[in-house]
């Protein structure tokens, strides 16, 4: 036989009588066997066979899809053909049999091998008229529907298979799938699919990849839609899996708040996961503190947790509305159990399984062997609770047990997987990094905050020179503590120093290092330093500190520990207003009237820098004008800029006459978001000015004659104010301080006093010579003026100036005599 008839698959028709004899040859079956018709006509038909003949051949194999395997046949040239064989009854008039028609193929071509190809294909294949009625379909199609191919020849897909109700079964919705055929037919276009449904009786949900394609006849009609699927649910959810540990990634831990990190945990896997998640944690962790030791999970023990968030899609429930509340895990429970062992559990309402064996859906990559030592175990108690299966993992970090997860299934009827323990290990270790950078930043936040307010004036000085209000507001959750301060401080003379500055940075150091400014500031200004001289050492300071953090000890220009710093003094004898500033915002002046006094300065260089020098600029300043001091914190917005942040300051200012208390809630209210990503410090003061009664100057000639006319001038004036208890004090300190400037100072000499809150003597010459204290010795006949100052006053200090130096000393005065 040549190639070409090997190619056609020539078939074999032969027709035998009732007595098995051959009455018929067809030409194929000569380019089939090589027998012509005179060779194989009236021979037993079962001479064709190369082996014994089956039994009740050929009424055997009436069947027209022939038998399961080849029959062999006998070729002329002695070789053997497989061949596949079928046989069909032939009938005459009533019924007479006639015989048999047996047609015969060569096994190897191609349309039995196809047959046999589609047949036995594991992926689900079917073919429907334009109407949707069965034409045919394979073996695995037929079980995914659960009919044979005989039931379904003819009949419509929904005579088959009704539409489910999706309101009772969402899960097993295939009309997709059906829109998607009766799509390709009305179009006659190609089209592909994923469908996600539960088969009948069985317990999970199946994804199903579709491909539906039409069948055209040589015209181009449209004839039949063909399709083919398969079961790819083991891709699908690994995929989901994928998809929830991503979401998962950029859901849990968004804020460094543990409450907050525990709700995104309970909400990121209900649905799609489970239905219900509950979250507990150590009360040491939701304070921030340090977790307790291993041995507080004692799995004989019951060990107290409380419950940071609970989730369940079941109702909706969410309990991101309430407070945490305490839960105990009763000894030996499972929760106890995973604590102390750091071992997860499975827990199935009932065995998935009949007969022993775990029966897992179709495709899902889930074999038994794949579970931890311990899992799944089998407790009926659950469905009690109303669950059908339940996931305990413990929540560790940093080898630290911060608490527990449970993961729930409620009514879904879908058995955990031992690719579902994986999930949910790997969510509750995201997670648990997560609360516990919470739980640490919560700590030091709170260390910082401290400190921070620690370093703070807890309230105003006794001073009568301003009014004073201040707020502090840190930044809000999930920012560090920054380096905002602010101080006021009482000077000699009446004076008052208003301090307002920022460290850059956050966390302990920015609060370390505002308190080692505020102290450098408060101690520069006890030396009575002006503004810009006072910025001045402040800016060597901050440079040696940026030294101090480089491990090769140089200096270092700028980085964390620069800052900026508003260093001002008022004086309220001459109503002067002194300033410098070291790149921090000039404060906003509001006269009486209400109107905004333009400050004619520039702020120099942030501190830090190094070389640049600082600008003092003085204001005067009628009585009641309101200063507001602030940090960037307060005006800084993304939303607009620092200028048109600044009026909307100023608009909140305008009435200069409301008490500065609620006026400091009042600006705060209308400058702060909700959300707040920096700290802000506002100081507002409302300035007074001192009577001039309330102050007495004398100038002093330099002779020492003048001391007893200017010791009477001195005490008169104590008893003209009513302060006769502090005329004795007075008088000796004004001949001490007096003599002192006529001996060693240079004219011109002044003497004035300062009724206050205090007393206060000042003796000014124009020598820059400061005095100091020394030890006298027995036989010396002076050195014991200045010790006799300090003994009887309660302070007093050098201040220098640009005509040269002050003395000055204050006596308390109790109570205090009000002006």
């Amino acid at each position: 036989m040549d190639r070409a008839g090997e190619q056609d698959a020539p078939t074999a028709a032969v027709v035998v009588d009732p007595n098995g004899a051959v009455s018929g040859w067809s030409e194929g079956g000569r380019l089939l066997l090589g027998w012509s018709a005179e060779d194989v006509v009236g021979r037993p038909v079962t001479e064709l066979l190369a082996g014994p003949a089956p039994a009740g051949f050929p009424e055997s194999h009436e069947s027209a899809r022939g038998p399961a395997g080849p029959i062999p046949l006998r070729h002329r040239d002695g070789s053997t053909v497989d061949a596949v064989v079928t046989a069909q009854p032939l009938s005459g008039t009533g019924g007479r049999g006639l015989g048999h028609v047996v047609t015969a193929q060569r096994w190897e071509s191609r349309p039995v091998i196809a047959d046999r190809a589609f047949e036995q294909c594991p992926f689900a294949l079917g073919v429907y008229d334009p109407e949707l009625r069965f034409l045919w379909i394979n073996a695995s199609s037929a079980r995914v529907i659960a009919h044979s191919e005989d039931q379904v020849i003819g009949r419509k897909y929904r005579e088959v298979l009704p539409e489910f109700d999706r309101t009772l079964f969402p899960e097993r919705d295939d009309k997709p799938y059906t829109d998607a055929l009766a799509q390709v037919a009305r179009t006659g276009e190609p089209t592909r699919l994923i469908t996600v449904f539960r088969p009948r009786g069985s317990d999970y949900a199946n994804a199903w990849a579709t491909s539906i394609w039409p069948v055209r006849d040589t015209e181009g009609t449209v004839r039949a839609i063909a399709n083919w699927g398969f079961d790819m649910s083991a891709e699908y959810w690994a995929r989901q899996r994928l998809l929830i540990l991503n979401n998962a990634s950029g859901g849990i831990g968004r804020t460094l708040d543990v409450i907050g990190t525990a709700r995104e945990l309970a909400m990121t896997p209900v649905p799609r996961f489970v239905d219900q998640v509950s979250v507990d944690l150590f009360d040491e962790v939701l304070r921030g503190e340090e977790p307790p030791s291993e041995s507080a999970a004692n799995p004989h023990e019951a060990i107290g947790l409380v419950r940071a968030a609970q989730h369940s899609a079941q109702d909706g429930t969410d309990r991101d509305a309430g407070p945490p509340t305490p839960v105990t895990h009763s000894p030996g429970s499972v929760a106890a159990r995973c604590m102390a062992t750091g071992r997860s559990t499975v827990e199935l309402a009932t065995d998935p399984g009949q007969g022993g064996e775990w029966a897992f859906g179709p495709g899902l990559a889930a074999d038994p062997a794949h579970w931890p030592p311990g899992n799944p175990v089998i407790d009926a108690s659950l469905a009690r609770d109303g669950l059908t299966g339940r996931i305990t993992v413990p929540l560790r970090a940093r080898g630290a047990l911060l608490g527990v997860v449970a993961f729930s299934r409620l009514d879904r009827p879908e058995a955990f997987t031992a690719d579902d323990l994986i999930l949910a290990e790997e969510l509750a270790a995201k997670a648990a990094v997560a609360i516990d950078n919470a739980r640490r930043y919560s700590r030091e936040r709170t260390t910082a905050l401290t400190l921070q307010r620690s370093l703070l004036p807890q309230g105003p000085p006794n001073q009568e020179a301003v009014e004073v209000a201040s707020r502090y507001l840190p930044g809000g959750t999930g920012t560090e503590v920054g380096g905002d301060w602010f101080d006021v401080i009482p000077l000699s003379g009446a004076r008052v120093a208003l301090v307002v500055g920022d460290v850059v940075g956050h966390g302990l150091h920015a609060a370390a290092s505002m308190g080692r400014l505020r102290t450098a500031v408060r101690t520069l200004a006890d030396v009575d330093l002006p503004p810009d001289e006072l910025l001045t050492h402040l800016d060597d300071l901050v440079l040696h500190l940026a030294g101090d953090l480089r491990p090769d000890n140089h200096f270092q220009p700028t980085g964390e520990s620069g800052a900026t710093c508003l260093y001002t003094v008022y004086d309220p004898v001459s109503r002067r207003f002194t300033l410098a500033s070291a790149g921090h915002p000039l404060p906003l002046v509001i006269s009486p009237d209400g109107t905004r006094t333009p400050v004619p300065a520039h702020p120099g260089p942030p501190l830090g820098i190094g070389g640049l020098p600082f600008e003092a600029t003085e204001l005067e300043l009628p009585e009641g004008t309101l200063l507001a001091l602030f940090t960037d914190g307060l005006v800084e917005s993304r939303e607009r800029d620092v200028d048109q942040r600044i009026t909307e300051l100023q608009h909140a200012l305008t009435d200069a006459t409301t008490p500065l208390e609620p006026l400091c809630d009042t600006v705060m209210d209308a400058m702060l978001p909700d959300r707040r990503t920096d700290d802000a410090a506002l100081l507002l003061v409302r300035t007074r000015a001192l009577a001039r009664h309330h102050v007495a100057d004398w100038p002093v000639e330099p002779d020492t004659a003048q001391v007893p006319r200017v010791r009477k001038l001195a005490v008169d004036q104590v008893d003209a104010w009513g302060l006769e208890e502090a005329a004795f004090v007075t008088e000796l300190v004004v001949s001490e301080l007096v003599t002192n400037a006529i001996r060693y100072g240079e004219p011109p000499i002044r003497l004035r006093l300062i009724r206050d809150t205090s007393l206060i003597c000042e003796v000014s010459d124009a020598s820059s010579t400061a005095p100091h204290l020394r030890r006298a010795r027995a036989f010396d006949e002076g050195g014991r003026g200045l010790l006799l100052v300090a003994q009887l006053t309660q302070g007093w200090g050098t201040r220098h100036t640009t005509e040269g130096k002050t003395i000055w000393c204050a006596q308390t005065l109790t109570p205090p005599t009000p002006l």
